[in-house]
């Protein structure tokens, strides 16, 4: 069955709204406070397939967009065109088309930093933020791809191997299906490598990434149906777009000079998977929530879950980001 067909895709209205990049496409589903979900890398708007009826049933107008770059949505050629400051503004072209003057923002891996950013620099448009899977850390310390190019040893970190434009896309094109096939299974709960083995966020030298990925057998979040979706939206679109965010950091972190250090001080939430890499490395930033985000409702750690938290434990992630948005003041009239 195709995954347009599945009782999950039914009763949705697909859009194309004017932006800064041009065309944003979007899904929505109900009616209500707006509710807009912002997916991540290697992702799409079918990423929040089992969230948007949900919020929907719950009485918001759930609403998930391609981020530019990615499926339907307008693909600049300049890899500048991706910097944080020009996807925030994205973010706010998609309320205003939309006829609203509020939203809250939720987003996942590069989402929640997308939806930090866009709650930081327009608290006027996004008066609450949800973060599942990377958490919030404010802009602070030496340029990331310094960072970066230290993480690892002899052995390269996947975001300084995806830096140089061309070189992942020469990895993951000529078999879009299999490399996500491989990068998905690598980072969920019931797939990921075991113990003691080689990290797949890290690339030997003279390697690829999807040398450490296993094979076999997908993750039982990914049916064959999903992931010739997401394989189809790649194909089509190749993936220069989507990887010219990791190719904007250090151009983010110029930008956002001014808020080095900055707390998100609107209403918040997060969740992530107990066994996701972002979890563990990031285990400081989690820690410093009561500094770096005074208005947070709850933190929740998954049992049992990976990186793609929203696919892995649907449920369990509709069922917490409901009851947040229920606990939230109403938007103003």
């Amino acid at each position: 069955m195709s995954p347009h067909t599945t009782d999950l895709t039914q009763d949705l209205t697909h859009r194309l709204v004017p932006s800064p990049a041009g065309r944003i496409h979007l899904v929505e589903q109900g009616s209500g406070p707006l509710v807009l979900l912002v997916h991540g890398f290697p992702e799409s708007w079918y990423s929040w397939r089992h969230q948007l009826p949900a919020l929907a049933a719950a009485g918001y107008r759930a609403v998930a967009l391609d981020v530019r770059g990615y499926g339907r949505s307008s693909k600049p050629a300049e890899v500048a065109a991706y910097r944080m400051l020009d996807l925030v503004e994205d973010n706010v072209a998609v309320v205003r088309a939309l006829g609203e003057s509020t939203a809250v923002v939720v987003g996942h891996d590069w989402g929640s930093i997308i939806a930090a950013n866009s709650g930081l620099l327009r608290p006027d448009v996004f008066r609450a933020v949800g973060m599942l899977s990377v958490p919030y850390s404010p802009r602070g310390g030496p340029r990331p791809t310094e960072v970066f190019a230290r993480v690892g040893g002899d052995e390269e970190f996947y975001v300084s191997y995806f830096q140089q434009p061309g070189r992942a896309e020469a990895e993951i094109e000529p078999d879009v299906r299999g490399w996500l096939a491989g990068i998905y299974a690598a980072l969920s709960a019931d797939t990921m490598p075991g113990r003691g083995a080689p990290d797949p966020h890290f690339i030997a030298p003279g390697g690829l990434m999807r040398d450490r990925f296993p094979t076999g057998r997908l993750p039982g979040w990914l049916s064959e149906d999903a992931l010739d979706f997401y394989a189809a939206e790649f194909e089509r679109t190749g993936l220069s777009g989507a990887l010219n965010r990791y190719r904007n950091m250090d151009r983010d972190w110029e930008d956002l000079a001014d808020f080095d250090g900055a707390p998100l001080t609107q209403p918040s939430l997060f969740a992530g998977g107990a066994l996701d890499a972002s979890t563990t490395w990031m285990r400081d930033a989690i820690e410093a929530y009561p500094t770096t985000l005074p208005g947070l409702h709850a933190s929740h750690l998954l049992d049992d879950c990976g990186h793609w938290i929203q696919q892995e434990h649907p449920q369990e992630i509709n069922r917490l980001l409901t009851d947040w948005l229920g606990s939230l003041p109403a938007p103003a009239a």
